[in-house]
Formats: structure tokens, sequence, C-alpha cells
């Protein structure tokens, strides 16, 4: 073996071990001590070591977990003991029969009570051989799932090498789920390839994981906890509780979740059960109820089970947020790239807080699986911050005086007529006329959304109206209406305070980085981690209108069919005319490296209440331009908390941890203290 050689080997372990770490920190932890670009730019190099060296490639190099080629079919997978799955308390009394069976079975006395969130994701067991991660199965009936092992790979809060003190052979099991900013993200990609959109974060895991193709499941951001040992009582020699339990994985750098609770009294989980239940939509995942079990094991082995769920455990289920109301239209919305969507117009029911008057019912094909028309009464949900979604028909009061009208998406746009085709590779249609008002008037209003520019002070209202009176005609026309202060001047309701609001609200965002221009040119498929990773590979925008295909499906979690899609858009005459009527018209597009920073690197942020002269959007941005980043969520690993006017109950929990409370002077001041 070469000097060189074994200078490869050992760089490449150093870089299995640092981003292995890197994975656990962001994915576990929640703390993470590097940027994504610093963690790419780590990841491009061992995947650039493993391709000059194919033999440096390990079974748990984190190269693993970006998909490799779509299998033909899963292998049958039968558990060395069956995945049972729990008895439901759905009423309050229910849960007392549980409390009751327990103390009877004790003499009196309760046993102490560990109790968990209940995950809405998909059951999944792992087997590690030697600290190595060699299978991940889904529960399919209890006794026999299906091998999933590089889907499982996937998840990186799942390590692929134990930590510390492990067993010969581990046996655990857990829940693989999708974060609510995850699914919402996947939903819009979905949406913007036409694809077909899931109905709610359990579906979107459960889908992620039991594709074919690897790569779809590693670029839907899954997570996983850990909530039970498959080979039940191997550990009970050093273990006598599943707290004890827990907290001997975690160690392991397996992912258990912070939230686990030990009570021993049924009123205090209870007041517990009612306190979740209250708050869960503020969690980043969604649960619908708690899982109370019996702590120690000895009491769990002398409770036993029944044919199919364990006498030691139950899960209390949270009242469902879901509606009943009626369907008094449905109408059809064409989007900025053309697709056609119905809409259903209900009457305005509450669900969790929130008034719903529309739902989304995306494609005939989904019209059509509901069987579902104007004047039918439905069900709605609404899980957290879920877009709502209606769940079933209810045909048993379909009313028989009246004849329900069913819907049927136009052969024509009703906008501007042109013809209405099935687009290529999905179960949409889509409007064929690109120059068709309601894509362009979409394009614009995307364009100067929060997460796109962020133009705050240029309603949609006056978009539509700017367009009707033929003053701009695309995005790029907005940064020359200042040469137009005459005519909008001469607009109905137009003042001249109003005006200048306008004007100045567009020349506040004549600077923008490469990034969030490509994400609000809207590219198809382009969210903001792939814009992220097209600014940070290319560099310009030059170089991106130059790529070719083979260079845009060697980047990142960029496949084939969406490589092309990229390139398309970018080489196409009239999107490379538009790009260009932006530069004319005096936007700025800067290049990632004249705004990369690393002063906040490392720092945990918190954003809550209304700040003074940036918006919440705006001050994350800055946050992660310089190396911090932003959670939803105040916790332990917080660093600081941006607090404006009017917060919420973030800022009580910072400053019951004790954590520094900044305003976004203070914000300002610490760049500015990082470059004295």
């Amino acid at each position: 073996m070469s000097e060189k050689y074994s200078d490869l080997k050992k760089r490449a372990e150093a870089l299995r071990n640092t981003i292995n770490q890197m994975n656990y920190e962001y994915y576990v932890l929640d703390n993470p001590r590097v940027s994504d670009a610093e963690y790419d730019k780590l990841m491009r190099e061992l995947k650039k070591l493993e391709a000059r060296c194919p033999d440096l490639i390990t079974s748990d190099s984190p190269t693993m977990r970006v998909g490799g080629a779509p299998s033909e079919q899963f292998k049958k997978y039968t558990h060395p003991t069956p995945m049972l799955s729990l008895d439901n308390a759905l009423q309050h009394e229910e849960f007392h029969d549980f409390i009751i069976r327990l103390e009877k079975a004790f003499n009196g006395v309760l046993p102490e009570l560990i109790v968990e969130h209940k995950y809405d994701g998909l059951a999944v067991e792992l087997i590690y051989e030697k600290g190595k991660l060699v299978i991940g199965a889904t529960r399919g009936d209890g006794k026999v799932g299906e091998d999933i092992t590089p889907n499982i790979k996937t998840i990186r809060s799942i390590p692929l090498t134990l930590e510390g003190n492990f067993p010969s052979r581990l046996v655990v099991r857990g829940e693989a789920l999708m974060y609510k900013k995850d699914f919402e993200r996947c939903n819009n990609e979905q949406i913007e390839t036409g694809q077909h959109v899931f109905a709610n974060p359990r579906n979107a895991a459960a889908g992620s994981l039991r594709n074919l193709d690897p790569s779809i499941a590693a670029r839907r951001h899954l997570r996983a906890f850990i909530y039970g040992i498959g080979e039940q009582y191997t550990l009970h020699k050093t273990h006598s509780t599943l707290s004890e339990t827990y907290d001997y994985l975690a160690s392991l750098h397996l992912p258990i979740n912070p939230h686990i609770k030990i009570f021993s009294t049924a009123e205090d989980i209870i007041r517990y059960h009612h306190e979740i239940e209250a708050t869960r939509d503020t969690l980043p995942y969604e649960i619908d109820g708690l899982v109370i079990k019996v702590n120690r094991f000895d009491q769990q082995e002398e409770l036993g089970e029944v044919t199919n769920h364990p006498r030691w455990a139950i899960a209390w289920k949270f009242k469902p947020h879901e509606a009943e109301t009626m369907v008094n239209d449905i109408e059809v919305q064409v989007g900025r790239t053309g697709v056609l969507t119905p809409v259903a117009h209900l009457e305005p029911v509450r669900i969790g807080g929130v008034i719903i008057k529309k739902v989304s019912l995306f494609n005939q094909d989904e019209i059509d699986r509901l069987d579902i028309g104007i004047g039918d009464r439905v069900v709605v949900y609404r899980a957290g911050d879920v877009i709502p979604k209606i769940s079933h028909v209810v045909k048993e009061k379909r009313p028989t005086d009246k004849k329900i009208k069913r819907y049927q998406l136009p052969e024509h746009c009703p906008v501007c007529g042109s013809a209405v085709i099935p687009l290529r590779g999905s179960v949409h249609r889509h409007c064929t006329n690109t120059a068709c008002p309601a894509q362009q008037e979409e394009a614009i209003r995307y364009f100067i959304s929060r997460n796109a520019m962020n133009i705050d002070g240029l309603g949609a209202e006056w978009v539509h109206i700017f367009l009707n009176n033929k003053i701009i005609k695309t995005a790029a026309d907005l940064y020359a209406l200042h040469t137009q202060r005459d005519v909008l001047l001469g607009l109905d309701r137009m003042g001249e305070k109003l005006c200048d609001k306008i004007l100045a609200a567009i020349d506040k965002r004549r600077s923008v980085p490469l990034e969030k221009f490509i994400i609000a040119l809207g590219v198809p498929g382009v969210g903001e981690r792939n814009a992220a990773v097209l600014a940070d590979e290319f560099g310009s925008l030059d170089k991106i209108l130059h790529a070719s295909k083979e260079q845009f499906e060697a980047l990142p979690g960029l496949g084939p069919l969406l490589a092309e899609a990229i390139q398309v858009y970018f080489a196409a005459p009239k999107n490379i005319e538009l790009i260009n009527t932006f530069i004319k018209n005096g936007l700025e597009i800067i290049n990632p490296q004249k705004k990369m920073s690393g002063r906040l690197q490392g720092k945990v942020f918190v954003i809550t209440g209304t700040l003074a002269h940036m918006s919440r959007h705006d001050a994350a941005a800055l946050v992660k331009q310089h190396g911090g980043r932003v959670s939803s969520s105040v916790s332990k690993k917080t660093d600081y908390v941006i607090c404006g006017e009017n917060p919420g109950s973030k800022l009580t929990k910072a400053q019951d941890l004790d954590i520094p409370i900044i305003n976004e002077e203070q914000l300002k001041d610490m760049l500015h203290e990082s470059d004295a």
C-alpha cells in the first residue's frame, strides 16, 4: 500500500467521522456547528475521494445516504419478535379503564408510567450488527414487513454506525416521520412538477420510504425517533426500565425524543394530555395523541400481551382537527406554470382555531376519487399547520330532493381560452398559452411574495391593476415603474403617499442574492435548498445560464428529470429575455461569494414578535447569511431569541431557560462587532 493511498484512506475516514458527527448534531441534537455550505463542501470532498478510490467506500459512509439506483422490489422481512400495535383510548373513560386495570394488577398501586408523543408517521425496525446498520424494515402486518434498508439509510437522524458501548446485536423500533415544514416544501415541489400531492405528513413519509427509488426518500428530509427495543428483554440485565434504556440508546447516538415524561399519578397524565392537545400545533411534527407505557420491564412482563397488543401500553388519542361543512361551488384557478387547480368553496367552518372557506381539490383524479359535487356535505380536516383537505363526502347526507352538480375541468383555459392538455408525466392539466394573463399574474405575485423577493407594500391587488392597465407585463417591469410615476398617479385610489410607498418597497429590493433571485423566478422544481445548491455550485447567474444538463445533474440532490427541467428553463429564449430585462431595469444580482460570512457560525436563533425595521423572514435570512441557524422553537440549544413587539410564548420559554433575548438592533450590533 502506497503512502499516497494511505493518506487518502485516513482522510476518507476523518471525513466520514466528521460528517456523521455533523448529522448527529443537526438531526438529533438540533444544534449544528457548521453552515450548510461547509457541510456540502466536506460531503463533496468525500464523494470525490470515493470516486477516485472506490475501495474506500464503506457501508456506513454518509455518501450511502443519498440513494442509489431504484430497486425492482422490496424483500420480505420477518421481525425477530412481532411488532404489536397499541390499544387505543379515544375517550377519557377508556384511559381510566386502563389505569384501573394497572392498579388492579399491582394490588391497588399504580406503577410508574412513561409518556411519549404518538407520532403520525411510519413504524420501522432497525437492526445493528457489531454497531453497523444492516437492516431497516417497515412494520408490515406486525410479523412480516418490507426490507427498505436503502431508504432507511437516507434518514440522517438514524446513525449508520453506533457510538459508545453497543452490544454485538441491537434491534430497535421507532417512527419515521416528516416535519411540517418539510411536508409543506415537499408538497410545493410536487405541485411545481405536476405530481401527486400528499394528504398529510404521514402519507408523505410512508410514500417516501416505500418508494423504489431511494433518491426520492433522500430528497424529502425524513426524521426518526426510537421508542423501543425489538428483542425486548435483551438489555434487562443492565437496564430495568424503559427510561434507563432510552438514556442508553441516546448514548449510542440513536434519536430519542426529548419530550418523554415520567408520571406516577393518573391526574398528572390527564393534565399533561390536555396541555399537549392544546399546544400540539406548535410542535415541528404531527402527533395525534400520547402513548402511555409501564416503565419497568419486569412489570411489563408480568402484564404480558393479548393477541395483537401489549397490556402494559395504550395510545390515548386527541380529538381530530376536522369538521363537516358544505361545498357551495367549485372553480378552477390557473397557476404561474399554467397548471389548472380546482378549488372547492365551502360554507365557512372553524377547524383548529382557523376559519376554512376553501380547499384545493388538486386535479380531476382527486375529484373523481372523492366522488364530490357541488352541494355535497364533506368532512374537512386540518392537522396542525397543514393546508386543509377534504377527507371524504358524507354520502348518507347527500340531498335527494336536488341533483348534485358534478364538476369536470374545462377543455379550454377559463382565463385566456387556450387549449388545456395533460401535463407530461403527471395527473395535472395545464394551459398551453405561456402568455396567459393568469400565468403572468401568478408569476408576479409569487415573485413579490415573502418567500421570494418579499416586496412588502406591493400587494396582489395592485399587481392585478397594473396588469389590467398594461403598465407591466412581467415581474421585470416592476423595476421600471419609477419612470411611470405619473401613470401610476392616474389610477383610481392611487395617491402620492401610496405611490411612493410602492416604489420605495421595490427600490428596497433592487439588490438580491443569486439564491433568492433563483427562488423568485419560480424555476420548476427548485425550492430554497436547490436554489442554494445552484448558487453555491455555479457562483454566478451567467454560469447557470450556460450550464449543460450534465452539469446540473452532477449537483447534489438533482436527479436527471429535475436537471433537464432546470436546463430547459434557463435555455428558453423567453426566460433569458426576462432575466436580461431584470438586469436592464436595474436589479443587481449578488453572487454568493460577495455575501458569505461566518460571523454567527454555529449559533441558533429563534425569532418572535413583530420586528420594527425588517420582517421576520428578512431577519432569518440575515442570520443564515452570516452562518447562523434559525429554529422554530425555543430549547436549551437556542443561543439567542430575537424579540419584537407582541411576542408569543417563545419569549416566556426563553426567560424560563435563561436564554439571552435581543432585538433587531442588537443583532446588527453583533454583526458590526464581528467586523471590528
